[in-house]
């Protein structure tokens, strides 16, 4: 056989830190062929991000070492190259994606600037050979009208376009290797099913490898050729997809894949009162142009929608990026204003005050996406959980309100000895516990949870979905559930809503619409979301 590609032989990554040396990676092994994919899988912490930015020597040294190990891409040891030869490399030989496109892209530049400045500094092109060479990129990536997309900036493009300038970049010399570091986990699931099949059909087409960095074992599954698992900064178990996934040998590998969210919610008791019922709703945001910033038009968000939750009762909002799922649950919670009723237990509540609002925040609660975003880092625990009681109920002594969040803590499953610690000192599982802790401690009646597990691994997905079931079961709660990751929705929802572009344009029981989804748009989600289709299959569209 000959040599691979890529060889990472007994590699070790340690970090000092306050006169400590931690070791974030142990003693690793492993090798990528040419034209294959490799994924390294494992929850947050394992170490993957860390092994995958070592190979191109992108960790911050001298805080970084490594104790050991080598790194032979086509026989060189890039671990023992300098710097000179390590810039010959990047970009040019192994090139790579990262998670967010925001973050990566500069947004004081254009796309046609970003991706010229690759062609210049790897190929020496400029001007109209660089620009020509640009919209040859942009083209093989799949955006439509790269002519016209050459001259906008980041924030102008949405994230799946931002996502293929990104590829696109990483392949304007034509590597040898990419390395995909979780590059569609904040993507939508068409979007997402759209850059996989990409990046497979550019795969065939350049012969490069793929080192795909990801916690989802279903994109495992359809991208990858051998998969590495990881825990705790070790490799735990390797081989071909099929056979891990068929038959895992190792105990975590073996809860990783058993970790998707399973079961259904408790059914909804009968005669349960309703909670909340809204609508026809509307929320159109005026576009304004021009000297005198005249309305020109409006963005339909919420388009003459209507929903209704009992006791006890789960709805799932779906849709993909801009279908105005968001803007409903925020509208419904009023904290944007809408036309049209809503009515929470038998009172109207859309054309109340602030003021006259702020009662019934009590029982309208809201967890949202990113618990380290919505937990202020200057607060304990026990500061973050109290401050609704603060608000709410004025009268309450210190000592009652510190018994209120030690219950609401182990409520969620967190040791309430714990409340006087800090955010950062969680994981963030635990924060999103601690998110919900909050929501909770008020008694609520309705909560509102804006995809409260898209940034969690699948097994903490797994255990966040189990918490919110309990719950509800035994405090008949109301929910609105926002998200895109349909298995979630399942797992947890009674009824379905499909939003696109503002509208409805399904409803009805979850069942019903997972086993026969009448509409080409649900279907077309439910076949990202459940892989339903090979990634070969799908068109390179968008």
């Amino acid at each position: 056989m000959s040599a691979p590609l890529l060889s990472v032989e007994d590699l070790s990554v340690a970090f000092r830190q306050g006169g400590r040396e931690t070791l974030a990676v142990d003693h690793i092994s492993f090798h990528v062929a040419k034209g294959e994919t490799l994924a390294i899988v494992g929850e947050s912490g394992s170490g993957k991000s860390v092994s995958a930015l070592s190979i191109l020597k992108l960790l911050n040294y001298p805080a970084a070492h490594h104790p050991s190990g080598k790194v032979l891409f086509n026989g060189q040891d890039l671990i023992a190259a300098d710097e000179n030869a390590m810039r010959k490399v990047r970009g040019n030989d192994i090139t790579m994606v990262f998670q967010e496109p925001m973050t990566s892209l500069n947004p004081l530049h254009t796309i046609a600037r970003q991706i010229g400045e690759i062609l210049e500094l790897h190929k020496g092109l400029r001007g109209a050979a660089a620009r020509a060479r640009t919209l040859e990129l942009l083209a093989l990536v799949g955006i439509r009208d790269a002519e016209s997309r050459l001259d906008a900036y980041p924030h102008q493009l949405s994230g799946g376009q931002r996502q293929r300038v990104m590829i696109a970049m990483a392949l304007a010399n034509e590597p040898d290797l990419l390395i995909a570091d979780e590059p569609t986990t904040a993507l939508d699931v068409t979007v997402q099913a759209q850059i996989l099949s990409l990046l497979k059909d550019l795969q065939n087409r350049l012969g490069m490898a793929i080192l795909f960095i990801t916690h989802d074992l279903g994109i495992v599954r359809r991208i990858a050729d051998r998969v590495c698992v990881m825990l705790k900064g070790r490799i735990v178990e390797q081989g071909p997809v099929a056979e891990i996934f068929d038959k895992p040998q190792h105990s975590y590998t073996q809860r990783l894949l058993a970790a998707e969210p399973k079961g259904r919610p408790a059914p909804v008791a009968e005669g349960a009162a309703t909670l909340l019922e809204a609508g026809p709703m509307k929320i159109w945001f005026p576009i304004k142009s021009g000297f005198l910033r005249r309305t020109t038009g409006h963005v339909k968000a919420v388009d003459g929608i209507s929903i209704k939750v009992r006791e006890g009762e789960t709805l799932g909002v779906v849709g993909e990026s801009g279908s105005g799922k968001t803007t409903l649950g925020l509208a419904i919670l009023r904290l944007i204003s809408s036309e049209g009723p809503v009515v929470f237990l038998g009172d109207r509540i859309d054309g109340l005050t602030s003021a006259a609002v702020r009662p019934k925040r009590k029982d309208l609660q809201v967890v949202f996406q990113d618990p380290y975003g919505s937990l202020s880092p200057r607060l304990s625990v026990a500061g973050i959980v109290e401050e609704g009681l603060t608000v709410q109920d004025k009268g309450l002594s210190y000592d009652a309100r510190r018994e209120i969040v030690a219950r609401a803590l182990s409520d969620v499953g967190l040791d309430p000895a714990a409340m006087d610690r800090y955010p950062h000192e969680f994981s963030g599982g635990q924060r999103q516990r601690i998110a919900i802790a909050r929501a909770m401690a008020l008694d609520p009646k309705f909560v509102v949870l804006d995809e409260p597990t898209s940034a969690l691994d699948m097994s903490v997905q797994a255990q966040i979905v189990e918490l919110l079931r309990e719950l509800q079961s035994r405090r008949k709660l109301g929910y609105l559930f926002i998200s895109h990751d349909l298995k979630v929705v399942r797992a947890l929802s009674h009824r379905v809503v499909v939003m696109q572009n503002g509208k409805v344009v399904e409803e009805g029981p979850a069942e019903e619409i997972f086993a026969h989804p009448r509409e080409a748009y649900t279907q077309a989600l439910l076949a990202a979301a459940l892989n339903l289709e090979p990634v070969g299959s799908a068109a390179v569209k968008d």
